[in-house]
């Protein structure tokens, strides 16, 4: 009974009502509520089975094994004292008190062995609606605390300043600059001599060269680049640097549109000086 007069202090310390910030802990005696013009809320409780499943924890009781003869007890004091103060309760709060009351009674009453082993345990529904009702309220928990767009993340905007003109360079397929490498290929093999001899490429040298020739800042054609008279070698070793030079921010494919001729440039900013600087490097 402890645990029930606790109860009932905390439901009677509630405000029943805030009104500019100031609680009332009791109604007006001059307050008039037309009837059906104010939906009872309770803060604590949102229902039948929220208010039993309170009781349970609260004592720390088995749900399997619900003691209905307490539960029921306090349940109907708990309803006594929502009319105490004057708060009309919902039709649902009945109901589950004439559900109790049914329970408490088929539990007492003495019945034969054989028609109460073939019946079951009376408190076999309201056990299933309370295990559900709490699987749902810890789901709803469970959502209410993930990440809300616009109360926990907030999406960012940015609008691109006036006269500003994006221009996306169509992207270049590495299929096509391969393709393109295939041609080189098949026309460099058109100046292999079977005069064999050991010639000493430098990546590194082959880079400067490339560097050399983009001087200036203007395009030139991808297949330009490659000197078909040095063979499979010097093409591999000259698309090897093109691809370091890419791979460094110091050139750029640019292609105008699909399957059209690729050309190399500069990167901007990369000019004389940047051009001098990967040369030293």
């Amino acid at each position: 009974m402890d645990a029930i007069g606790e109860t009932l202090s905390t439901a009677q310390a509630l405000p029943v009502a805030l009104v500019q910030g100031k609680p009332y802990l009791t109604l007006p005696l001059d307050l008039y509520i037309p009837p059906d013009a104010l939906e009872v809320f309770l803060d604590t409780f949102e229902g039948p089975l929220d208010l039993l499943l309170y009781l349970i924890k609260r004592q720390n009781l088995d749900i399997l094994n619900i003691p209905i003869a307490v539960i029921t007890d306090q349940y109907i004091e708990y309803m006594d004292l929502m009319q105490e103060l004057r708060l009309e309760l919902a039709a649902e709060y009945l109901v589950m008190a004439a559900m109790l009351a049914e329970i408490k009674s088929r539990l007492l009453l003495p019945r034969p062995a054989a028609e109460a082993q073939d019946e079951g345990d009376p408190r076999a529904e309201l056990i299933r609606r309370l295990l559900e009702y709490e699987r749902f309220k810890q789901a709803a928990q469970d959502l209410d605390g993930l990440p809300r767009l616009e109360r926990d993340l907030f999406t960012a905007q940015a609008q691109l300043p006036p006269g500003h003109l994006n221009r996306v360079p169509p992207e270049v397929d590495l299929r096509e600059v391969l393709m393109a490498l295939r041609g080189v290929l098949a026309r460099a093999d058109l100046f292999t001599s079977h005069r064999v001899e050991k010639e000493s490429l430098s990546l590194r040298e082959r880079m400067s060269q490339v560097l050399e020739r983009m001087r200036g800042g203007h395009f030139l054609l991808f297949t330009e680049l490659f000197d078909l008279t040095e063979g499979r070698a010097g093409v591999v070793v000259t698309f090897l640097a093109l691809l370091e030079l890419i791979r460094s921010a110091t050139l750029e494919l640019v292609q105008s549109e699909p399957f059209a001729p690729i050309h190399v440039r500069l990167r901007e900013g990369q000019g004389d000086a940047g051009a001098d600087a990967e040369l030293t490097g």
